[in-house]
């Protein structure tokens, strides 16, 4: 159930030499494939504006179908510079690999599935995304999703950090800014877990969380620590400078790894950009 896109740069009678590492060790028991993936490539999608009219919410997965972009089997592509206004889902992914979508706007009074959503894809690039609508999923790491990256993106309106099971793994929330109210008990349900239960647990190892800046607004206890929480069974999950303008107390499990919560990451605010430099180099 595991997928990575990989662009072969060599083959030498029975041995292949792919571009980039994989992600897991093959072991012969597992019965991997190397199948040909038939793609698309360099397609550029920018500089536009979707609307779409006020609809009443029918109901979870019941959508009407008001959805702008849907992303399939490319490689190497773009979208850039997109506002989108009222869709039910904004940009929908399956089956792409190095692509970047940045400078994305969603906006509007209906209620979104999604905003900007990673389902079955590997290393793709969210960057520079704002969420001004509701959304049941404004984040989300789906299913199949591996080593790809929101980075400098905002949540204005009821915020989650959801990762939807599958198999999805490696993957980063980088410097990025909720803003949340919390419920009367000072807690608030910021890393969801979503998806079916069959394909959980809701993410594989080592998932991170990079420098998260959390803008507490509305009424709640000043006295006292706001907890962020909501994942139980998301394995070895690395969390590391999430702080906010409150105290913070983090509740994330099983076995994740926390470190710097309330201390913001100043040296190296963006740890997909600071990775970035060092291969460049």
């Amino acid at each position: 159930i595991v997928r990575q896109e990989v662009e072969i740069v060599k083959i030498d009678k029975n041995t292949v030499t792919i571009k980039t590492p994989l992600l897991l060790d093959i072991i012969t028991s597992y019965e991997a494939q190397l199948v040909e993936w038939k793609h698309l490539s360099e397609v550029g999608i920018e500089h536009l504006r979707f609307t779409f009219p006020n609809t009443p919410r029918v109901a979870h997965h019941v959508e009407q179908g008001y959805n702008a972009i849907f992303l399939t089997r490319l490689h190497n592509s773009w979208v850039r510079d997109v506002v989108i206004h009222n869709a039910e889902s904004g940009i929908l992914t399956e089956e792409i690999a190095n692509v970047t979508l940045e400078d994305i706007v969603t906006s509007g009074d209906n209620i979104a599935h999604y905003t900007v959503a990673m389902g079955g894809v590997h290393n793709v690039l969210v960057k520079n995304l704002k969420v001004y609508n509701d959304a049941v999923h404004p984040l989300s790491f789906n299913t199949f999703s591996s080593k790809d990256v929101y980075q400098n993106c905002e949540i204005f309106t009821h915020p989650n950090l959801d990762q939807h099971a599958g198999a999805n793994h490696q993957n980063l929330f980088d410097n990025v800014t909720v803003h949340l109210t919390p419920k009367s008990d000072n807690k608030y349900a910021l890393f969801l877990a979503g998806g079916a239960e069959y394909w959980r647990p809701s993410h594989g190892a080592f998932t991170t969380f990079w420098n998260i800046n959390v803008a507490v607004n509305g009424t709640y206890d000043v006295l006292k620590p706001i907890e962020l929480n909501g994942m139980e069974d998301g394995p070895f999950a690395r969390l590391i400078g999430v702080h906010g303008n409150h105290n913070l107390k983090l509740n994330y499990g099983p076995d994740a790894y926390i470190e710097s919560v309330n201390q913001p990451i100043t040296e190296a605010p963006s740890l997909y950009e600071y990775q970035l430099k060092k291969r460049l180099k």
